[in-house]
């Protein structure tokens, strides 16, 4: 899929007809969901270059980006930042801050798009519009899922989204002109 230009026309299906939002986890969605420790005890992860790229076409195309997060470590904020995507980490309830988050910004969840791959997104990916979860996400977010990325998370999932929705946004545009 990446750089194929191909976009699979079942993830386009499950896609909002008026996308609004975009949602990702950060651990194991934007990262590998592994995590490098010093011995100082402070924490890395792995993303995904190609992802980043695939957040900031998707940014220019006018869709916005949210993360939510449970982790509480700087590393999710750091990431974000440089992506110049908003981002809420340290959540101990993800889907009530996004149903809060919808109600404040007048967005119907049916126009959202949720990205998770853990136990805890299965609030947050019942909720949206459009529930997709990465090609190595837990057994229990299978069975919530629209559809099954093909890329796992942190090499390339995002960026599968991301090409599908500008591919899907493009087309709207010209549908409507």
């Amino acid at each position: 899929m990446i750089g194929s230009g191909h976009v699979d026309p079942r993830l386009l299906a499950v896609l909002p007809a008026r996308p609004e939002l975009l949602v990702l986890d950060f651990d194991g969605v934007m990262t590998d969901n592994a995590v490098y420790v010093g011995e100082d005890g402070r924490e890395s992860v792995r993303c995904s270059r190609g992802d980043g790229m695939g957040i900031s076409l998707l940014r220019k195309a006018g869709l916005s980006v949210l993360v939510l997060s449970t982790e509480t470590n700087p590393v999710v904020q750091a990431r974000c930042r440089k992506l110049g995507i908003e981002c809420i980490n340290g959540l101990e309830d993800k889907e009530a801050i996004f149903r809060r988050i919808l109600m404040e910004r007048s967005i119907a969840s049916a126009n959202t798009i949720y990205v998770g791959n853990d136990v805890n997104d299965i609030g947050c990916l019942r909720l949206a519009g459009c529930a997709l979860v990465v090609a190595d996400a837990h057994p229990a977010v299978l069975e919530v899922a629209d559809y099954v990325l093909s890329r796992p998370g942190g090499q390339g999932a995002v960026r599968e989204v991301c090409d599908a929705l500008i591919a899907h946004l493009r087309w709207n545009a010209q549908k409507a002109a």
